[in-house]
């Protein structure tokens, strides 16, 4: 497939074991096909990601093997299918023969009205699958509280993204820790020992609008071909995840004549260490890095389980959140404490941009047409002590009114360096330039952040809007040096505070 290849492919997925053919439009989400395949257990109920009443499981690659993962299907185009294999609700179990999820939830209650039922049984259903989980007698609250495991093993945040609106949340957790692991002859058990289905090179070209403009759904084979089509037509819309095209797509009805899916390619998805940096694929998807990463960078460890929800972050990819230049994205902040730096690629090649200058307006960046983002580096060694905190009305799944990383170094007492990174207190995300040059040189006391808290109280332009008032987030950016120095002498087991 060239970049000027005008011909159609037939897009074949594979659904509770049948294969079948979606024929567009490209704009269409897997919801829209698999209900119009009268697999109408999964829901509309947001369409933007955040109910999870439209849950199914995808076999993504995990190594050797593969794993079923949840994700939403509101978001998901149809078309990014193409040669994979998805399970529905209805392909986990019949009424004769249900699945042990399913049979679980009928035991304990968990569905009442049943609207949101079958998202919750197909997020369950991933989190009974997931191979690392074994059984505890305990729950590990270790990570602040990001994980909640019971006796089973059972992740109760798998069901983040998941609302059961006629509040029944008990009997569904109740679900959840009742389940034992997967019999030895569970076709899906077995099925994750087997590689993934490997992405097929996709072209669908159909007419999809009123005027009869042709719209253009892509997938590349290697990263040399989606930056060839790149430089041909700058302004095809890049999809990964699709967790933010896919609201503009529901919400606002956004069009795109060409759309390229980047989510499976090989050069975006690795992760490397060398002496210099640590280098994420712009590909990966959160849940990916938390899994891969294992907390050998602590202060991304602490981002991720505030990041959406488990659904969203199972889709979602750094790339993704940085290339949309959002203000209040999640990851700017904590990347900028961690100076990250940015590898753009193009026909011309690559160069490389910390991500202090990426932002250059609302969202608005340096990324030149025809260029991707196609690796994150994060520069070693690491600052010893880190700190991310989200400020919003919810403790998960909710964006953010204000977002602070922390990292700092202390030697001998005397802080060597400070990076700061803030979210949702100007036009872009921003480094606090003027409290990092206080802090640094200055003894590590309850002093000298109680003087940098004033200046941080200072920094940015933050506004007033329905999230939080331009007051709020200057008294949460000048309490956010006092609870990180709190954490970090909780951490240290420090009894007293210095200098009080």
């Amino acid at each position: 497939m060239s970049a000027e290849a005008t011909q159609e492919t037939k897009c074949l997925v594979t659904v509770n074991g049948t294969v079948r053919e979606f024929d567009g439009p490209p704009h269409a989400n897997a919801l829209d096909f698999l209900r119009g395949q009268q697999l109408i257990g999964c829901k509309e109920g947001c369409a933007e990601g955040e109910c999870g009443a439209c849950s199914i499981l995808v076999a993504r690659s995990d190594g050797e093997g593969s794993r079923w993962t949840a994700v939403n299907a509101c978001l998901l185009p149809a078309a990014s299918l193409d040669g994979q294999e998805v399970i529905t609700a209805e392909g986990l179990g019949s009424v004769a023969d249900l699945h042990p999820v399913q049979a679980e939830m009928a035991n304990r209650g968990g569905s009442q009205c049943g609207y949101c039922t079958p998202g919750f049984i197909c997020s369950m259903a991933a989190e009974y699958y997931r191979p690392e989980r074994t059984a505890s007698p305990a729950v590990s609250a270790e990570d602040g509280g990001e994980h909640e495991c019971g006796p089973n093993g059972f992740d109760l945040h798998a069901l983040s993204g998941n609302l059961c609106r006629c509040t029944g949340y008990r009997p569904i957790r109740d679900a959840a820790y009742a389940l034992g692991a997967p019999e030895e002859d569970d076709p899906l058990a077995a099925r994750t020992q087997r590689s993934a289905p490997h992405p097929v090179a996709t072209d669908i070209l159909r007419a999809d609008t009123p005027t009869g403009e042709l719209g253009r759904f892509r997938r590349a084979t290697d990263l040399d071909q989606a930056l060839q089509i790149l430089a041909a037509e700058p302004q095809t819309v890049l999809v990964a995840g699709a967790t933010d095209w896919g609201v503009e797509v529901n919400i606002k009805g956004a069009r795109a004549r060409s759309v390229l899916a980047i989510d499976r390619l090989p050069e975006l998805r690795q992760i490397q260490f060398n002496e210099q940096y640590l280098e994420l694929g712009a590909g990966c998807t959160l849940s990916e890095l938390e899994r891969n990463l294992a907390g050998r960078v602590p202060l991304l460890g602490k981002l991720f389980g505030q990041f959406a929800s488990r659904l969203i972050r199972n889709s979602a990819t750094l790339g993704g959140n940085l290339g949309t230049g959002s203000p209040i994205g999640d990851t700017p902040p904590a990347l900028l404490a961690l100076e990250a730096q940015l590898v753009l690629s193009s026909i011309r090649g690559n160069r490389v941009v910390a991500l202090a200058e990426y932002f250059t307006g609302y969202r608005q960046t340096v990324r030149e047409p025809g260029e991707m983002i196609t690796a994150i580096r994060i520069p070693l060694p690491l600052a010893e002590l880190t700190s991310f905190q989200k400020i919003s009305k919810r403790r998960f799944d909710d964006i953010s009114s204000v977002a602070v990383g922390h990292a700092v170094t202390v030697e001998d007492g005397v802080i060597s360096k400070a990076r700061i990174g803030l979210g949702g207190v100007a036009a872009t995300p921003l480094r606090a330039k003027a409290t990092e040059e206080m802090l640094e040189g200055k003894e590590w006391n309850l002093d000298t952040i109680r003087a940098a808290a004033s200046i941080m109280g200072q920094e940015g332009t933050p506004m007033d809007d329905h999230r939080a008032s331009a007051s709020y987030r200057k008294a949460m950016l000048a309490s956010s040096l006092e609870r990180f120095y709190a954490e970090q002498l909780t951490r240290s087991g420090a009894g007293q505070e210095q200098n009080s």
